[in-house]
């Protein structure tokens, strides 16, 4: 199945090209706050399902191309990020900055301020244009129970969808938590898609284009931490929750971004969105000092 969030807060199930609003199924208000239906549906989902499945099937829908797409995802308790979980990615970093590099083995996870959640269309704010802004196209992970000192050969049993993420990182010396966590740094989207449709995590492309040109072309198959082993990990640092979302890390091609760029992700089975750097800021008006 996949959920959306869109029209400014409306739950919907996507479906042979529509989304059909099932708010009312799972209690959920458009103008609810904090907006956390989406938390509540994960936490009740196999309840749900059935109702859910009929309102789909039964309702008319609204193309999705009518649709403004919201972020499927907003107000997780965590959003868990895995550094350097490529190797590639870290060779084509080690000429980026002067300290040594690590793969993730050596850092462990961190931590992205969910505050930072945008969806499809939205339009991200360079906070520094004077320094690198990178694009960093990964799959996200979508925790469906809660989890605790979960083994890796127990852990997919948690996993309740998965998203497209848009890690935007900028380069420097601050911790990653800082350089990652500015408003509209991590676009997530378009949907969620339900865990038993994606045949194997472990085997997705993911691809993103910046401005119509192709520059991240990667495949899960090459993570260095695997989704079971990131949750293991993960769940014996801190207690899983419905709704928590773990970035799983990034493939080489990052590349940096500038005022008015378009940036399209598209991961195999999941989904594809659009999102925009924004202009220069207006500078305010005033009149001549005298």
């Amino acid at each position: 199945m996949r959920l959306s969030r869109f029209d400014g807060g409306r739950l919907g199930v996507v479906r042979d090209g529509a989304i059909v609003d099932v708010g009312d199924v799972a209690g959920v208000g458009s103008d609810e706050w904090p907006p956390v239906g989406m938390l509540r549906l994960i936490a009740r989902f196999d309840a749900l399902r059935p109702e859910l499945d009929a309102a789909a099937h039964a309702r008319e829908g609204v193309p999705v191309g009518e649709a403004r797409l919201d972020a499927p995802l907003v107000f997780p308790g965590k959003v868990i990020a895995a550094p350097l979980n490529y190797r590639r990615h870290i060779e084509e970093m080690r000429p980026l900055v002067s300290r040594e590099l690590h793969a993730i083995e050596r850092y462990g996870l961190f931590l992205k301020a969910p505050s930072s959640i945008v969806g499809p269309g939205a339009s991200i704010r360079l906070p520094y244009p004077e320094r690198r802004t990178d694009h960093e196209v990964e799959l996200g992970v979508v925790i469906g129970r809660t989890a605790r000192n979960v083994a890796a050969l127990d852990a997919m049993r948690y996993v309740f969808a998965y998203t497209g993420v848009l890690d935007i990182t900028v380069r420097g010396d601050e911790d990653r938590s800082t350089r990652k966590s500015f408003d509209g740094f991590t676009p997530v989207g378009p949907w969620l898609v339900t865990a038993d449709e994606v045949a194997d995590p472990g085997a997705l492309r993911l691809r993103l284009w910046l401005n119509g040109e192709l520059r991240q072309d990667g495949n899960t198959r090459d993570m260095i931490w695997g989704v079971p082993r990131l949750i293991e990990y993960a769940s014996h640092v801190m207690t899983l929750y419905p709704g928590d979302l773990i970035a799983t890390g990034t493939p080489e091609g990052v590349s940096p971004l500038a005022p008015d760029d378009e940036i399209r992700i598209d991961i195999g089975e999941v989904g594809a969105m659009t999102v925009h750097v924004a202009g220069p800021a207006a500078k305010p008006s005033g009149g001549t000092r005298g």
